[in-house]
């Protein structure tokens, strides 16, 4: 499928599906370019406040939006009977519930998730499972990463995208859609290292913020992240190897910096608090946000017995959120095996 190839015909329609920070963030930026824009937002109560005040009652409230463009519905069957493109920006962990209620086919439709997590239990990510469970091609699917934050999207701060297909050209005419005066966009190919790097750059987050709280300084933070990267590396180049691949790139080292050092990382946030002695489920109900981290890390793990990739930096995170090792005791031990 090739995104650009209907020249003669009507533009192509996007639909947000999701309601969170991101996709508040991303629907701002669509409105830029967008004549209208079909939007998922499964609380009616939320549709209704966006109308009166043109902004999200619950995530960046700061953000106006133009509702004029905007066609919103609580039912996701419709906003995806009338879109072409979809872009999905569900929290990975509650992915699965809301596309259960889909009775609408997914066939011709453009697939492009902006979700930075893996889907639990399948072990799956968000490109994966749309392959697998409902059949679409990888052609026609397309990923979006940073390194960029919603808060300083909503902000019109400088922000960075990159946008990752198969086709180059759907990249590319995908760039396009989301492209505006503060946002500047890159295009790449490396749909399966994309994905799996914005994964992983939670696990990493989540350790930072431990190692925060637990007293160490920015002299071991930079040698923990650069450790990050060479595992995030070995991971990917094992499991998805691609000689275009450039880890050196914004899609890949900066997105983990920024998800590492951000003030606004909520995954570098939840690791904080796991330093600072909160229990998972206090940190979790106190944030009242997702942090991808907590799940990816399970998954990762579990993806990693059959690889047996050397990544002491996610197995110690690991052993600390589900096997209830001490924190202290843990980043101990991994600072005598970091370089």
């Amino acid at each position: 499928m090739l995104l650009n190839s209907r020249e003669n015909s009507a533009p192509l329609r996007f639909a947000m599906i999701g309601n969170g920070s991101w996709a508040t963030a991303l629907t701002k930026v669509l409105l830029n370019t967008q004549d209208q824009l079909q939007w998922f937002v499964r609380d009616p109560k939320m549709i209704n406040y966006i109308k009166i005040f043109n902004r999200n009652p619950d995530f960046l409230r700061s953000a106006q939006l133009d509702t004029t463009r905007l066609a919103m519905s609580d039912d996701i069957n419709t906003v995806v009977r009338d879109a072409d493109v979809l872009v999905m920006c569900i929290p990975a962990v509650f992915l699965k519930g809301e596309l259960n209620k889909l009775a609408e086919s997914l066939e011709g439709k453009f697939i492009v998730t902006a979700i930075k997590g893996m889907i639990p239990d399948d072990n799956l990510t968000v490109a994966e499972y749309f392959n697998r469970k409902y059949n679409i091609p990888y052609d026609n699917i397309g990923t979006i990463t940073g390194p960029c934050h919603a808060e300083e999207v909503s902000l019109e701060r400088l922000s960075y995208l990159t946008f990752s297909c198969k086709k180059i050209e759907n990249a590319e005419y995908l760039a396009e859609q989301f492209a505006c005066s503060y946002i500047k966009t890159r295009v790449c190919t490396d749909i399966y290292g994309v994905e799996y790097a914005a994964i992983l750059k939670n696990i990493y987050a989540v350790v930072m913020g431990i190692c925060h709280s637990l007293g160490y300084g920015d002299n071991f933070l930079a040698v923990l992240v650069t450790n990050a990267q060479g595992e995030m590396e070995r991971f990917l180049n094992w499991t998805y190897h691609s000689d275009a691949r450039n880890m050196t790139q914004s899609s890949y080292m900066g997105d983990l910096l920024v998800t590492c050092y951000s003030q606004f990382s909520r995954n570098r946030t939840f690791g904080g608090m796991i330093g600072k002695g909160y229990s998972v489920i206090a940190a979790q109900t106190e944030m009242n946000m997702i942090a991808e981290g907590y799940y990816a890390c399970k998954s990762i793990h579990d993806i990693n017995l059959q690889h047996e990739v050397d990544m002491p930096i996610a197995e110690t995170l690991y052993r600390i959120l589900y096997e209830n090792a001490s924190p202290f005791k843990e980043m101990k031990a991994l600072s005598e095996v970091l370089q």
